[in-house]
């Protein structure tokens, strides 16, 4: 299968596990903790067996790091090329009744994101791109182009965390830039807003994992915006050990 038949893969699951997370949603569902004191619930389960079942069926040959699985012990062995899922990114703003929660599908190849759709349920949007081809949102009206925007001389939109709207490490690091606004959101729909070119700068503090990143980070790159390492200025790379990210900035052109 090639890039784009696998991205085609990658956007269809996301809509379909979506469209599973949205229907959980509307008759009501318990909130659970899992080992780490993280949110889960029956909609990341259901979510992400569906996308598994689809992928390793599929392709059998990728093997997949999903969060769930990893949760529960599942680790598969080091590869090449690897499928990564998180099958409810920000569980937290799911469970809170907000519409800020994603479903993210990657494709790592030597330790790099190469491609991934990112759904937003709520929005009824998936954002995917292939990393130096191009990035798209399809939605209700179809399928258009997407790309990250250059700085605009009024200033930069800056999208952060919602669970970290008050990090006293934002202000320093923004200092001497020109901000024109700071939005506050949950999950991965924070590098979508970004790979749209309707944000320029998302910097990341907290504990993030690769199934948070991988499949954003894809979008972003092929939008033609960058993901980097904020202690090296290198890009965010993949196969580390733990799974764990260090702090990075999401910037569009610059």
């Amino acid at each position: 299968m090639d890039d784009m038949t696998l991205l085609d893969l990658a956007f269809a699951l996301a809509r379909e596990a979506g469209e599973t997370i949205l229907r959980i949603r509307a008759r009501g569902f318990d909130t659970h903790k899992k080992a780490d004191q993280s949110p889960v619930t029956e909609a990341d389960h259901a979510a992400e067996a569906l996308i598994l079942a689809r992928l390793r069926a599929t392709t059998p040959g990728i093997p997949v790091v999903a969060e769930e699985e990893i949760a529960a012990g599942h680790v598969p062995a080091d590869a090449r090329v690897y499928w990564v899922v998180d099958p409810l990114d920000g569980t937290r703003e799911f469970a809170a009744g907000r519409d800020d929660f994603a479903v993210c599908i990657g494709l790592v190849r030597d330790g790099r994101p190469a491609l991934g759709a990112v759904g937003a349920p709520a929005q009824g949007e998936v954002f995917g791109g292939i990393v130096g081809v191009g990035a798209w949102k399809r939605g209700k009206a179809g399928q258009v182009a997407i790309s990250a925007r250059h700085p605009p001389a009024e200033g930069i939109d800056v999208v952060a965390s919602h669970h970290y709207a008050n990090d006293p490490r934002l202000g320093p690091f923004l200092a001497g830039r020109k901000v024109a606004s700071i939005l506050n959101i949950g999950s991965a729909l924070k590098f979508c807003r970004v790979a749209e070119g309707i944000a320029d700068l998302y910097p990341r503090f907290g504990r993030t994992m690769e199934w948070d990143t991988a499949a954003p980070q894809a979008v972003v790159e092929a939008a033609g915006g960058s993901v980097l390492v904020l202690e090296t200025m290198q890009p965010l790379g993949y196969g580390k050990p733990g799974w764990e990210n260090p702090s990075f900035v999401c910037a569009g052109r610059a």
